[in-house]
């Protein structure tokens, strides 16, 4: 008998909606008290700066605003699991847009973003159609999306400053969760069992199935290292031999299937 199909996992929409909020607010919160000298300093991103990253956070909320303003898709065109993946072939029109941004006065950038952000979703039905960069997704879907951009760049953030930013637990959770999801699509299967303590335990890669007792194959990590594997911010050996990621078993090695984002 073939394995049973994973049911996709569903999201809290309240908490959801809650934990973008929260989390674009830690890192508004942030940003508004950097000096000059901090926004210009580098990041780990290529040539972009603080000020530049504090700029594509903003346009993580009001991308959603201007979506949301543009008329409704006739249908889906991308399913949740498939955002991560192609997340990359869009890197060169990201850049562009985020350089376009004015960041003269980031408090006052900030301040409107959040401001036309929960305007444009009050009332606003998680079923409704959004267009996106990579395709037409719920509204629901999408806003998981916006806690991974945000807990990802709030980590390029606290890198770069040293701000100590602090995570929503809810956003964490998402995030995590979605790109532990990612994974196990990509690559299907029940060789490996991947343990994100507190929030995600995914089956993953082709092989004998586990089914009962201590799995022969198990990878175990924390959330943000997790995070910075999935989206290149880490190499997999390096995480692994400073103990970071414990990994048993002979096909409990992940490091062909990574980074899950660009």
């Amino acid at each position: 008998m073939p394995p049973a199909k994973k049911r996709t996992r569903r999201y809290d929409s309240a908490k959801t909606r809650a934990a973008v909020l929260a989390q674009f607010a830690h890192v508004r919160q942030a940003v508004v008290a950097l000096t000059p000298e901090q926004l210009d300093g580098p990041t780990r991103l290529g040539e972009w700066t603080v000020r530049d990253l504090a700029a594509h956070l903003t346009m993580v909320l009001a991308s959603t605003a201007r979506k949301l303003g543009e008329p409704e898709p006739a249908r889906r065109e991308l399913a949740l699991l498939d955002w991560p993946l192609a997340t990359a072939t869009e890197a060169a029109s990201i850049d562009e847009d985020t350089r376009a941004i004015d960041t003269a006065d980031l408090p006052a950038l900030f301040a409107e973003t959040a401001a036309r952000y929960e305007a444009a979703l009050a009332g606003v039905s998680d079923e409704r159609l959004v267009p996106t960069r990579f395709g037409a997704m719920t509204v629901g879907e999408f806003l998981v999306t916006r806690t991974v951009e945000l807990v990802v760049h709030t980590d390029d953030l606290n890198a770069a400053t040293g701000a100590g930013v602090p995570y929503d637990r809810q956003a964490l959770a998402a995030c995590t969760r979605l790109l532990a999801d990612a994974l196990a699509a990509k690559a299907p299967g029940g060789a490996v069992e991947v343990r994100i303590p507190p929030y995600a335990v995914v089956q993953c890669v082709e092989g004998p199935r586990h089914t009962r007792g201590t799995p022969p194959n198990v990878v175990e990590t924390d959330p943000l290292t997790w995070i910075r594997l999935a989206t290149g911010r880490a190499e997999w050996v390096t995480e692994r031999d400073e103990a970071r990621v414990g990994a048993s078993g002979e096909r409990a090695d992940l490091k062909d299937l990574l980074p899950l984002m660009g």
